[in-house]
């Protein structure tokens, strides 16, 4: 397969996916949310909240208000990222067009709400995985960070607490609490779809045992460990630091290990992008 033969099957793949992630959008808005008249956030919520008030095509407003979006969007952020949140947008409003006559599943509120943000969750976390975006909310966040001092994601809560507080307005406050239980769930759901199950964690564990902590970990996770030098900064006693990376599944089973050999051990825990094939585990016997 030739380069460029690789390439157009990457992107096909990356709009594949997105199209997916706009279609499970649609259902969750045009199945769940919407009949129960449970929003969601960014320019998505105001969308819903026009149409309810207006009677115009839900389609008609993701689209229209995501436009000023994209605009800003091409001239600051890029092309690539631009296009393809036109694209994403143009699918979610597409799908919740042809979904729209479909009968909603169920008239449970709370129901509606926690399968609503989990379908929601996957369909956006997609989206973004494949380098999209089905909020222009998110642009304007983007843009903002690199200006202000609030992060992207104080920004697109900043503009959600307004949205959710219009939906308490407009539709009563128990959907718009009913909205923020949707809200919490598709933004773990995104997280979990994005960065995935296996999420590496970087480890940094400080105990007067590494050495038997180092062996428990080779021996029951069949992770490696890197053992750096360290020394305190108060008492200034030469100790060693050990380094190792897990997923996200073995945290609680590596704090087990340390702390049966060190109940006073300190650990800290971060999120780090792994390559190298080092990192794959070592068999257990």
């Amino acid at each position: 397969m030739s380069k460029k033969q690789h390439k157009m099957l990457k992107m096909a793949s990356r709009l594949a996916f997105m199209l997916i992630g706009a279609v499970l959008a649609s259902v969750a808005l045009e199945l769940f949310l919407i009949p129960n008249n449970v929003v969601d956030g960014g320019v998505t919520g105001i969308s819903i909240i026009s149409s309810h008030l207006t009677k115009l095509p839900l389609g008609l407003f993701i689209f229209a208000l995501n436009i000023p979006f994209l605009i800003v969007g091409y001239k600051h952020i890029g092309k690539t990222f631009t296009l393809s949140t036109l694209f994403s947008v143009t699918s979610l409003s597409i799908m919740v067009s042809i979904l729209k006559p479909v009968p909603g599943v169920t008239n449970d509120t709370l129901l509606a709400s926690v399968f609503g943000g989990i379908i929601l969750g996957i369909g956006i976390g997609l989206i973004i995985r494949n380098g999209g975006s089905s909020d222009g909310t998110e642009i304007i966040a983007i843009i903002l960070d690199k200006r202000t001092g609030f992060s992207i994601g104080e920004i697109v809560m900043f503009f959600n607490v307004f949205i959710l507080s219009s939906a308490g307005l407009v539709f009563g406050w128990d959907r718009a609490m009913y909205s923020l239980v949707t809200y919490f769930i598709a933004f773990k759901v995104i997280d979990i779809t994005v960065e995935g199950l296996d999420e590496s964690k970087a480890v940094l564990i400080i105990s007067d045992q590494y050495e038997d902590i180092t062996e428990a970990i080779l021996a029951r996770l069949g992770r490696g460990a890197t053992l750096l030098d360290g020394k305190g900064g108060y008492t200034s006693t030469p100790t060693n630091v050990i380094y190792v990376i897990v997923s996200r599944l073995e945290i609680a089973k590596l704090k087990s290990i340390v702390y049966d050999f060190d109940s006073t051990a300190l650990m800290t825990i971060g999120n780090v992008e792994v390559s190298g094939k080092s990192y794959k585990k070592k068999s257990i016997h």
